[in-house]
């Protein structure tokens, strides 16, 4: 290591170029010392535990998605065995449960490949110090993930009446027209439609839509 390096890293990507590329930038950075790469999450651990423990990576660039044991599943088990680890996501993905999914396994920060270098160093330098560093669009979407998450656990308490609304605003009908279906006043479904924003933690009848299409709650139409 070289005497002014100040933080090991390690490098878990499927990809040959990607793994180059970040290797070529991190050099140039005098604080940084790539320590080891890998292809694959199995391919990870493998690496840690051949590593003597004076020579672990402080931090780990972790990709998401990659055959076998990806990005999350890894950070999990490396995380268990090395908990003074840390690991930053480096990844394409954006999807909501991706953000959560990873930040619940003990990820510290989640950077988009898409980040400017320097964006690239900023993440780092902020994990080298155990400080989360999230863009915008990465703290929306894990905002959304818990959201979804909350709304989900709602739905489980949701009653038998309230899911049959429920579905038939999927379905797209109007208050009278679910009135008329399940033989209840207009009054009583617009207690059930409010009931169902307030435990799904929705704010109208197409969200309320989109949740029950999402969760599997409405049976796709045959062809």
């Amino acid at each position: 290591m070289d005497a002014t390096a100040e933080c090991r890293i390690m490098i878990v990507d499927d990809h040959d170029m990607v793994r180059t590329g970040l290797k070529t930038y991190l050099m140039l950075e005098p604080k940084f010392e790539v320590c080891a790469e890998a292809g694959s999450g199995e391919e990870a651990l493998r690496v840690l535990e051949s590593l003597e423990p004076d020579r672990l990576p402080h931090i780990i660039l972790m990709d998401l998605m990659m055959p076998g044991m990806d990005g999350v599943e890894a950070t999990r088990a490396i995380l268990a065995r090395w908990p003074d680890i840390r690991v930053v996501v480096l990844t394409s993905f954006l999807e909501d449960d991706k953000v959560l999914a990873a930040i619940e396994a003990g990820a510290t920060s989640y950077v988009l490949k898409t980040v400017s270098a320097e964006e690239l160093i900023y993440a780092l330098n902020g994990a080298a110090r155990g400080k989360p560093v999230m863009m915008s669009d990465v703290s929306q979407a894990l905002t959304r993930g818990l959201r979804q998450r909350a709304a989900q656990e709602a739905g489980d308490g949701l009653t038998e009446r309230e899911k049959e609304v429920l579905l038939l605003i999927a379905e797209g009908r109007s208050n009278k027209e679910i009135a008329e279906e399940l033989h209840i006043s207009i009054k009583t479904v617009k207690t059930h439609v409010s009931n169902l924003l307030m435990k799904c933690g929705l704010e109208d009848r197409t969200q309320l839509a989109v949740y029950a299409h999402r969760n599997g709650l409405v049976k796709p139409a045959d062809r």
